[in-house]
């Protein structure tokens, strides 16, 4: 798999699965939904300034992104290492925004609970039928 087909299989994906470090050195996982814009080397995702994960990525950018896919017979994955920004510039706030945002952040675009999350990746490990590759990006 490529880079092109690495970020072709993410695109299709419905869900994500992010990784932080906390305050202790461990690594947190969570879900969040698919991926709101990805360009280049980088995977935009929207969530809440207020939250753990915006507070241990700022204390330490170093992230791990996953996606998966479980079909009957077959099972793929690529987990994506690289680091996490956290966004509060109204320009990619703007970009990323959603109209039903709204409901999550009643003051809208500018609401400062809004913030983005911007993952830039480095290097991908994808794994289907028992196989590992690695992908620099």
């Amino acid at each position: 798999m490529d880079k092109v087909q690495i970020f072709e299989f993410i695109a299709e994906q419905k869900t994500a699965f992010i990784a932080s470090v906390n305050e202790q050195g461990y690594p947190v996982m969570r879900a969040m939904l698919a991926p709101r814009k990805i360009e280049n080397n980088e995977i935009y995702f929207s969530t809440n300034t207020s939250s753990n994960k915006v507070k241990q990525y700022t204390q330490n950018e170093k992230a791990c992104v996953y996606f998966y896919k479980r079909g009957r017979f077959k099972y793929q994955g690529v987990a994506i290492t690289g680091e996490m920004e956290v966004c509060t510039d109204q320009k990619t706030k703007d970009e990323i925004w959603r109209f039903g945002d709204k409901l999550f952040y009643k003051q809208g675009v500018t609401d400062p609970d809004y913030c983005v999350l911007k993952f830039k990746c480095r290097t991908a490990e994808y794994y289907c039928d028992f196989k590992v590759e690695t992908i620099e990006l």
